[in-house]
C-alpha cells in the first residue's frame, strides 16, 4: 500500500476518497465493481449503523452497506486539493 493510501473502513463519515484497489478474488471483486467499486470512483462515508458494522456509504449514484471486514480490503486514495472539481459531485 502506499503511504498516502488507506482503506475504506478507515475513512471518516462525512469524508470522500478515491477507489485505488479492489483486495478481493473471485466472485467477491466482480460484485464489487458491480456495486461501483471500480478504481477511479469517488466513495464517501455516510453512516454507521448502531451497532457500528456495517457502515453506509454513497457510491456512483447509490448508497451501500459494507461490513468492515469487506471495506478493509478496499484500498483508497486521498481527493488531491484543488482537484476534487474533477471528479462526481457527491450529494447526501
Amino acid at each position: 500500500m502506499e503511504s498516502n493510501s488507506f482503506t475504506l473502513n478507515s475513512l471518516s463519515l462525512g469524508s470522500s476518497a478515491l477507489v485505488d484497489k479492489l483486495n478481493f478474488e473471485g466472485s467477491k471483486k466482480f460484485r464489487m465493481i458491480e456495486l461501483g467499486l471500480v478504481p477511479g470512483a469517488v466513495v464517501r462515508a455516510l453512516h454507521k449503523s448502531p451497532s457500528g458494522d456495517p457502515t453506509a456509504y454513497y457510491i456512483m449514484g447509490a448508497v451501500i452497506a459494507l461490513r468492515e471486514e469487506d471495506a478493509a480490503k478496499i484500498t483508497l486514495k486521498p481527493i488531491e486539493q484543488g482537484k476534487a472539481h474533477c471528479y462526481n459531485k457527491v450529494n447526501t
